[in-house]
């Protein structure tokens, strides 16, 4: 169809889905040219998972929450980039500002998707297809990173929309067209359906959505329950309840924030835990800085070889979001353990209760200096935002082995 042809579809399809393309590796790579064109995963350690991964590796079989280990398997040839999430937050922000700037009618979903309802929006912008392009041509001109838009008359067909757009397309799937693109779909695809319910929907000859969509009300919920039945039996036949409600979801203050890390190898070795401690702390406040939030809880989560984790938590007087402050209040808990060797496969530190940075008041102490750890970490900000996240690092981390 033409442009013009799909704007006149759009007409009666006020809800977008918008969806970033490989949202992480996307933003990882735009100001590296010489990654353009090579598979790239964005992803923790030998023993971590995939957080997201271009194109070209998918082509190899890598996919999101994959392990490395298998990941690597499947594309050893893949360069593999450590995330950054101050700068992927940072990114969301602005997308997600984009948004409001066409309709106040947004649900973040996530810090790469998000629904919007435009339907307020057609008469100042266009129709609800032109819109999808404009916000897409805005988000590459700004950020540099590509997004796919469904375009449908509810939200559930919108977010199947967007998948099939993808990469950076927009698909349109008008009222009177929502039977021939549902029912050729895997029952797979539809919303809230995951893999257990797939099997057991096979199990019973279901195979496509048009197939639940053909099987009698009752008899699909003596096979699977009145409710989710139910649900099917609508989802099948385009017909969805739910509405856009406005969240603003990446860039509102989480209730928390925390990072962690699984070794390479297990480690007894407190030397190396608390280095990982200290590098997780600054990752935490570095992220809780660029949202604006401090937090009053300190959690420290520590898993054994055994897989048997244990998590303790400390609260501050203060809310805080320094980094020497998190660490040291991390450090002490991972001490007050007494863990005597024992060797551990993963570390991580949280940040809880949350508050936004102008909400919080410091207790100012006689005798303190003006400038302290405060002050240092907003220079490394600082320094970080003009030459890259491994600019300035405590001097305990230079040159670091993961172990």
């Amino acid at each position: 169809m033409s442009p013009r042809d799909l704007a006149a579809a759009s007409r009666e399809c006020p809800i977008l889905h918008v969806d970033m393309d490989a949202f992480y590796a996307s933003v990882a790579v735009r100001d590296r040219p010489d990654l353009q064109d090579v598979p790239v995963i964005v992803g923790g350690g030998h023993r971590g998972v995939v957080l997201s991964a271009n194109y070209l590796a998918r082509e190899y079989g890598v996919r999101s929450a994959m392990p490395m280990t298998r990941a690597r398997r499947l594309c050893p040839q893949a360069v593999v980039i450590p995330p950054e999430f101050a700068t992927f937050t940072a990114v969301s922000s602005s997308v997600m500002e984009n948004f409001r700037q066409v309709t106040p009618l947004v649900e973040a979903l996530s810090l790469d998707e998000a629904f919007l309802d435009v339907s307020g929006s057609v008469r100042r912008l266009g129709s609800p297809y032109t819109i999808a392009e404009q916000l897409r041509a805005r988000i590459y001109d700004e950020q540099g990173i590509t997004c796919s838009v469904g375009v449908a008359s509810t939200v559930a067909v919108a977010k199947l929309a967007s998948r099939r757009a993808k990469p950076d397309g927009v698909v349109v799937v008008p009222p009177q067209s929502v039977t021939a693109f549902l029912h050729p779909l895997d029952v797979g695809e539809l919303w809230g359906v995951g893999e257990k319910t797939t099997q057991m929907l096979n199990r019973l000859g279901l195979m496509t959505v048009g197939d639940i969509a053909h099987t009698p009300l009752a008899t699909l919920q003596r096979a699977v329950g009145a409710s989710l039945g139910a649900q099917l039996h609508q989802l099948a036949w385009g017909q969805d309840r739910r509405v856009v409600t406005p969240r603003r979801g990446a860039d509102e203050p989480d209730k928390s924030m925390g990072a962690d890390e699984t070794f390479g190898r297990d480690t007894d070795d407190p030397e190396v835990i608390l280095r990982e401690i200290l590098r997780l702390s600054a990752k935490v406040a570095g992220r809780m800085r660029t949202a604006r939030v401090a937090g009053r809880t300190v959690t420290l989560r520590v898993r054994f070889a055994d897989f048997t984790t244990i998590t303790r938590s400390r609260t501050l007087g203060d809310a805080t979001d320094v980094t020497q402050e998190i660490y040291q209040t991390a450090a002490d808990l991972f001490t007050a353990l007494g863990l005597q060797r024992a060797r551990l496969r993963l570390v991580g530190v949280r940040m809880e209760g949350l508050l936004p940075r102008a909400a919080v008041q410091r207790q100012l102490v006689l005798g303190a200096r003006e400038s302290g750890w405060s002050e240092a970490d907003q220079a490394v900000d600082r320094a970080t935002l003009r030459f890259g996240a491994q600019a300035v690092r405590p001097a305990t981390l230079l040159g670091e082995g993961r172990p």
